[in-house]
């Protein structure tokens, strides 16, 4: 018997997602990269598994296409919260998320982000609001993290950044011990940037739900702008909504493109 998914997406950003409550699925590295290859495989940006919790309405657990497992992943929150119901709980290495879907998108609490140079982590500390670094032109990062780590840079325009070439360098300095998404951002008012990310394990994405939750955040901490702010991201818009101390608010769609099934012996 194979191993039943849906591919779902928000704003572009793709998944795989496996239910797992009533039978446990384990897949290896090598497994979840055959199953996010596009040429090869079903095609995703990460693998989601979903499996039963005692904390919550479900624990999910996100793979990145590289086989990596990460503690966050916004867009996947909120298709996972589709598939559960109307108002859920989600068990994640980051903690438990608390979503509420209304047609096809959902609004996801994602907890408080953290700012402190040890738990973006960085390899020695520094102030994470203006960091004194810099690669090929990218200067003077912002550091947040929302449950996986982000260095964002604010630019005149985000589209003329070579972030394909950039993006893997940054990624892998040392001065990232676990890594890190690369957000390149411009600001156009109070209430709208717009966002292109690099991330970790993935690559260019058309969208990504904790970069534009980590950008606003870092938008609003440096006053350039104020909640709710709306983020524009190649795959379309994200509202996130934080005030200094609260939580962060993400609203966007989850849209469930088909479900299917694979072989159990390709699998092997």
């Amino acid at each position: 018997m194979g191993v039943r998914f849906h591919k779902m997406h928000g704003l572009g950003n793709d998944f795989v997602v496996i239910d797992a409550r009533e039978t446990s699925v384990a897949l290896s590295e090598p497994q979840v990269r055959a199953i996010a290859d596009r040429r090869t495989g079903v095609g995703c940006d990460q693998l989601i598994l979903m499996e039963p919790s005692r904390v919550a309405n479900a624990r999910m657990r996100i793979f990145n296409a590289d086989g990596g497992e990460v503690g966050a992943c916004g867009n996947a929150t909120r298709c996972v919260a589709r598939l559960l119901g109307e108002d859920v709980t989600i068990e994640t290495l980051a903690g438990i998320l608390h979503g509420k879907t209304s047609g096809t998108g959902a609004t996801i609490d994602m907890g408080q982000p953290r700012f402190n140079w040890e738990t973006i982590p960085l390899a020695y500390a520094m102030d994470t609001r203006d960091m004194p670094v810099g690669w090929d032109g990218l200067e003077r990062p912002t550091a947040v993290n929302v449950g996986n780590p982000h260095a964002i840079f604010f630019v005149p325009d985000a589209h003329a950044v070579p972030l394909d070439v950039i993006g893997p360098v940054i990624e892998t300095d040392p001065l990232f011990p676990e890594r890190v998404n690369v957000n390149v951002a411009t600001v156009r008012s109070r209430n709208a940037i717009s966002l292109r990310v690099w991330e970790r394990g993935v690559g260019l994405t058309q969208a990504c739900g904790t970069g534009a939750c980590a950008t606003a955040v870092a938008a609003i901490r440096l006053g350039r702008a104020e909640g709710p702010v709306t983020v524009t991201l190649p795959g379309g818009d994200l509202v996130i909504d934080w005030r200094p101390g609260e939580t962060i608010r993400m609203t966007g769609p989850a849209t469930h493109v088909y479900s299917g099934e694979i072989d159990a012996d390709w699998l092997r």
